[in-house]
């Protein structure tokens, strides 16, 4: 990890000063498989702490989140526990494609990150910031940044006085084939500057 940081911070000014005022960034590694991918589609758009009541709520209900205890519960339970009725669907439909091995997680180990974006993709309610949070925590892949990560967004605005989805691209692709750490630099900043 540090020689990482080391690279970046040689190829950016502005990486390297973040690591110099607020420290280096705290690695996340999140399990792979169902459970997680169904906690990353409750964090889309909500805070993280408010998705993690959330999925906090479902896990002691159901007692384990599986593909058959997700297909399972009602819509209306779900929906006491706090997931959005759109949410809804899309875990539902999830673990509908899992039953039927339409989705098989296990499989991924010997897929390229292409295949497993182009699979997701095909699923309702799953989007490339979705399926970059799952490449980067999950899976551990080196070379992602989610620029429809709101935090990621503005930090670039912020810094680099950058503000197109096609600049923003055109700035990462200095990061390769880092951009996971450099992804996690930005978010850093952004919650450090929040004092979360």
């Amino acid at each position: 990890m540090q020689e990482v940081i080391r690279v970046l911070s040689e190829k950016d000014a502005i990486l390297q000063s973040i690591v110099t005022h607020y420290g280096t960034p705290v690695i996340q590694k999140r399990e792979e498989g169902f459970a997680a991918l169904c906690h990353i589609i409750l964090e889309q758009q909500v805070s993280i702490a408010s998705a993690k009541a959330c999925y906090e709520k479902i896990q002691t209900h159901l007692g384990t989140v599986t593909p058959t205890t997700i297909d399972q519960v009602t819509a209306e339970d779900l929906r006491s526990w706090g997931v959005s009725r759109q949410k809804i669907g899309y875990l539902k439909n999830l673990s509908q494609k899992v039953l039927l091995s339409e989705v098989v997680f296990e499989s991924w180990a010997s897929k390229t990150e292409q295949t497993i974006r182009a699979e997701l993709l095909q699923l309702k309610g799953i989007g490339h910031w979705t399926i970059d949070v799952y490449l980067m925590f999950c899976l551990q892949s080196p070379d992602v940044i989610p620029l429809g990560d709101i935090a990621i967004k503005n930090t670039i605005k912020e810094l680099y006085d950058i503000h197109t989805p096609e600049a923003m691209e055109e700035l990462a692709t200095q990061w390769k084939p880092h951009r996971t750490m450099a992804s996690y630099i930005l978010w850093h900043y952004y919650l450090k500057k929040r004092n979360k």
